[in-house]
């Protein structure tokens, strides 16, 4: 499939599943810094050495970087949800339901089989399919066909990212805004 119409097919269907914008960029538009890993040993997501798709247990930061820098596009998509206020925690948790339910539909849409080559799925705020993480029970991941690493674990700037994709990464007061992303294309040589 030609990138033209696998493109537009993305993003097609990502808005008819309820994002509210989505885009394909090369990957050269993505910026990476590796210093979004201390950022995760802050811990403020409480997921930090708790989650397998999360550090210190994703992997290397540089390592995880260059795995990005391989593939050639990324079709970037964000999902953005109405709050009651800024306080409005059932609100933001209902939202990252929603949208982590859109990247599981991605990650069955969008494989090597059907994208024909390799692809990476990046979303937010680290995996969300199992409700308590098999590594807190120094368990193996019960789904790894599912779990999926956030943009950040990954060292990737998402407010960079927003605007290298014509998206805004605030959307308003009053709302909350998550991304996701789609890798795909090995880049030649």
């Amino acid at each position: 499939m030609e990138l033209n119409n696998l493109g537009c097919e993305m993003v097609e269907k990502a808005l008819s599943l309820g994002a509210f914008k989505a885009a394909v960029i090369p990957v050269s538009d993505v910026k990476t810094d590796p210093h979004f890993r201390t950022l995760c040993e802050k811990n403020l997501c409480g997921k930090y050495g708790r989650c397998w798709t999360c550090p210190p247990d994703a992997g290397d930061i540089n390592e995880l970087i260059a795995r990005i820098h391989k593939f050639e596009y990324a079709f970037v998509y964000q999902t953005v949800s109405e709050l009651e206020d800024s306080f409005d925690i059932e609100g933001m948790a209902e939202a990252a339901t929603r949208h982590n339910e859109l990247m599981q539909t991605f990650l069955v849409t969008y494989t090597p089989d059907t994208v024909g080559c390799p692809v990476l799925h990046l979303g937010a705020g680290g995996c969300h399919v199992c409700e308590r993480c098999a590594k807190i029970d120094n368990q193996p991941c019960r789904y790894p066909e599912k779990a999926i690493s956030s943009l950040e674990t990954y060292g990737i700037n998402v407010s960079e990212l927003a605007k290298s994709s014509g998206m805004k990464y605030i959307n308003g007061q009053d709302t909350v805004t998550y991304f996701g992303a789609v890798l795909f294309g090995v880049k030649k040589g």
